[in-house]
């Protein structure tokens, strides 16, 4: 009985021989993307003369020049994504020169004689070290802190006594030439990110200001001028910091202070204000009328969300959903 249960039928044993010879033969382009048998690419700057043939179609379409034309046009996070993809891309990624233009751009306030001794003093001459292990502040997104409070409501027929979470964020956008803009607002990350940047209207509520930072201790100094008839200005401590080696995604703040300015200080919102206000006190002011005042509340952490993740953010939840936010 067993013999009959595994013997196969004449009619049904042709079909799957048939069906077995079909898959064999049947032609697969999509496998010629790949290739079967890779060879490793030598690395940059190889001097072997050995000709090579590359499988790999895409690869045999889109020549090395091309390539590295690209690479040269995207950012360095993208680089990082693109040297998953294959060896030879990755080999490719590891081109200094790719590294050189993304670090003199993203220290340029340093200058470039500057940072070619940080290079040969503490990264062995390599930029792409020098881009993962030196501090920076990351100018393709926003950095957020979401704050919240409870407000107490209107009692209704003295039976109940509501309370209210109350949601509101600061918002930073860091540029390279050491400047950043700044806003405070309840309005959610996806709607402040469309209009985040210096072209933006007085109605906008973005102030404008400047920053500098250590590469001692990794802390940022930062300073915003609120103008108007009693000019008021905000004198921001941050130390940076990152989840990940090169990541610099979160920022600690330390303090907060608003002081007041006189008008022979502060002759325009376009001024270096953190020059102004170098080598304050926290408790210094130069208006009578506007006292020095160091915020204790909303000090939660700046998180570091890029511009390609601002619609999908959890900062977007309303505080029903999310009343409290741990930033890790």
């Amino acid at each position: 009985m067993t013999s009959d249960a595994l013997t196969i039928p004449s009619e049904l044993e042709s079909v799957l021989r048939l069906k077995t010879l079909q898959y064999f033969i049947t032609k697969r382009p999509w496998l010629d993307l790949y290739g079967v048998h890779v060879r490793p690419v030598a690395p940059f700057g190889s001097t072997s003369r050995k000709p090579h043939f590359d499988p790999a179609l895409i690869h045999r379409c889109l020549p090395d020049e091309l390539l590295f034309e690209v690479f040269a046009r995207m950012l360095p996070y993208d680089l990082g994504r693109a040297a998953c993809v294959c060896r030879k891309w990755r080999y490719t990624v590891r081109n200094p020169v790719f590294w050189r233009n993304a670090c003199l751009k993203a220290w340029q306030t340093a200058g470039v004689i500057e940072n070619y001794k940080i290079l040969q003093s503490n990264y062995d001459g390599s930029w792409r070290k020098m881009w993962l292990l030196r501090s920076r502040v990351r100018t393709d997104g926003i950095y957020v802190s979401r704050n919240t409070y409870i407000r107490a409501g209107i009692v209704e027929w003295k039976i109940t006594n509501p309370v209210h979470i109350v949601c509101y964020y600061r918002y930073i956008r860091f540029y390279p030439s050491g400047r950043f803009l700044y806003k405070n607002s309840s309005q959610k990350l996806k709607d402040v990110a469309k209009y985040m940047n210096f072209k933006a209207s007085k109605a906008d509520s973005i102030y404008r200001g400047h920053y500098t930072l250590s590469m001692i201790d990794d802390k940022i100094e930062a300073a915003v001028l609120y103008p108007g008839t009693r000019p008021t200005v905000l004198r921001i401590r941050l130390r940076l910091r990152g989840t990940a080696i090169g990541a610099n995604n979160r920022m600690d703040l330390l303090s907060l202070v608003t002081s007041g300015v006189n008008d022979e200080e502060v002759s325009s919102t376009e001024e270096d204000i953190l020059g102004v206000v170098e080598g304050w006190r926290d408790d210094e002011t130069h208006n009578p009328d506007i006292p020095a005042v160091s915020h204790k509340r909303g000090m939660t952490p700046f998180v570091f969300v890029p511009f390609e993740e601002v619609d999908q953010s959890v900062l977007n939840l309303p505080p029903e959903k999310m009343d409290y936010f741990v930033t890790g």
